[in-house]
């Protein structure tokens, strides 16, 4: 009778050790999904970050390269000063998506106002666990904001008067020979241009401006700053 007792208990038992096993087992797979999840999560906002910063520095390049077209003309300026020169946000967006693919991830907006640009990925990759319902195709998003500002300030120098026509004597004697003519006046250097309190002095015979990251801070807004 005892032997019987023992085993009956015994095979009583066993059930219940597979239920506990399934339930730790099922535990440790919900952990493990939450766990990828949070670095899906992760992955998702390093990946909009840098998508966002790369559309706005590709966008501050742009805006170097349009100043440079019209270094020598100092009228047009303060378009490239304030940011206010129209680039190609499609171009900036390329950017962006490159820089999320780098990361696993896809850009699924991109969007360009002024000096800012608001971009949010998703993730390649999913939480992809069978077990743990509705986890097998969920995805990660996230969104980023990134933003122009300039370093530079630009007084346009005042123009300078030209003297005006002085009246020349009338020649006594027809000349013999025909006077040379009077050399062109070199370009005066362009100042006025100052860049985080350093002044800038363009020289208009050999052009050169500070590299865009001199003349543009490109930084994230909002919670990852």
């Amino acid at each position: 009778m005892g032997v019987s007792a023992d085993r009956s208990e015994s095979g009583q038992a066993f059930p219940a050790y597979v239920a506990v096993i399934a339930g730790l087992l099922f535990l440790a797979f919900v952990y493990f999904a939450v766990g990828r999840a949070a670095v899906l999560r992760s992955g998702a906002q390093t990946a909009a970050d840098a998508a966002a910063l790369g559309a706005a520095q590709d966008a501050r390049d742009q805006l170097r390269e349009g100043w440079l077209e019209v270094i020598d003309d100092p009228a047009q300026w303060q378009l490239f000063v304030r940011g206010a020169f129209d680039v190609d946000s499609g171009l900036a967006c390329e950017r962006a998506a490159d820089l999320a693919a780098s990361n696993d991830a896809t850009v699924e907006d991109c969007t360009a106002a002024s000096l800012r640009f608001d971009v949010m990925v998703q993730t390649n990759g999913a939480v992809g666990d069978s077990i743990v319902p509705d986890t097998e195709t969920r995805k990660a998003t996230a969104t980023a904001t990134a933003v122009i500002e300039p370093r530079c300030s630009f007084v346009e120098p005042e123009p300078t008067e030209q003297p005006g026509p002085t009246e020349e004597p009338e020649p006594t004697e027809v000349p013999t020979s025909t006077p040379s003519a009077d050399p062109e006046p070199e370009p005066e250097l362009i100042l006025g241009l100052t860049c985080d309190g350093e002044v800038i002095t363009i020289d208009p015979e050999n052009p050169l401006l500070p590299g865009a990251g001199a003349l543009f801070r490109v930084r994230l807004t909002g919670d990852h700053e």
